[in-house]
């Protein structure tokens, strides 16, 4: 991949939606349109003659579908990044799967496209730094990523870029800077899945990253209360008060 250019392969057996891809394509910059498959045979066909960094791949195909079409492109070395790109929201666990950057729903929009594409671009550099463009071989023990529902569709979102998390009833609002999502889970089964060298739990209803908290202090009822980044505070519970006395090393 060059330095700004972004190769990309489309996969879409409708020709009116491929078309709409290829014009909001066009007005991105540093795009290379190197393909267009209209199933899912052709589409590995054409990802292995033309080696683009991402395809832009339906879901709903003759032949092959696009699930099954990510699975072979995932064999190939370097494999290119996929997006999603479908009418149908009940693939994300799927997609979750084959890996996917994004999972964008049509009809798309083009601010959801571009940051589609800077996300790819930033998978890009940072699976070329870690090991020369190939996927690590060994999984993390740990959570790594989760897939948030938002207006357009599903988006991921990389554990580490998770500033906090909060619960709300029978769900977990992830914070990311100034945005959040909700995901269905459990604060335990987060608890037990995250890296507990970045985050640690707070309270009951709180996980914190561990970075992103500044100090602590008391309120004035004695009990420790941790200041985080974004100048807000998140109360420490009582069951939680030894993880104070860890992160400061006392």
């Amino acid at each position: 991949m060059g330095e700004s250019t972004l190769k990309v392969l489309i996969a879409d057996d409708e020709p009116l939606a491929a078309e709409r891809l290829q014009l909001l394509l066009a007005r991105i910059g540093g795009i290379d349109l190197v393909g267009t498959a209209s199933d899912g045979e052709a589409a590995v066909r054409m990802a292995s003659a033309l080696t683009p960094d991402l395809v832009l791949l339906d879901i709903a195909m003759p032949g092959l579908d696009g699930i099954e079409v990510a699975r072979a492109l995932a064999t190939t070395q370097p494999s290119p990044v996929v997006i999603f790109v479908t009418a149908f929201d009940q693939f994300a666990v799927a997609a979750f799967d084959v890996a996917a950057v994004d999972y964008l729903m049509k009809p798309i929009e083009p601010t959801r496209l571009a940051e589609a594409l800077e996300r790819a671009r930033i998978h890009l550099r940072h699976r070329t730094a870690e090991g020369g463009g190939e996927r690590p071989s060994e999984p993390s023990a740990h959570l790594e990523e989760f897939w948030a529902s938002d207006r357009t569709g599903l988006v991921r979102i990389a554990a580490s870029d998770v500033d906090r998390i909060s619960a709300e009833r029978d769900y977990m609002r992830l914070h990311v800077g100034p945005r959040s999502w909700l995901i269905h889970h459990s604060m335990a089964s987060l608890e037990d899945q995250l890296d507990p060298n970045l985050f640690v739990r707070l309270h009951r209803s709180a996980i914190v990253r561990r970075d992103f908290i500044r100090g602590f202090s008391r309120n004035p009822s004695g009990r420790w209360v941790a200041l985080l980044a974004d100048q807000s505070e998140q109360a420490v519970g009582r069951l939680y008060s030894d993880r104070v006395k860890a992160i400061a090393g006392r």
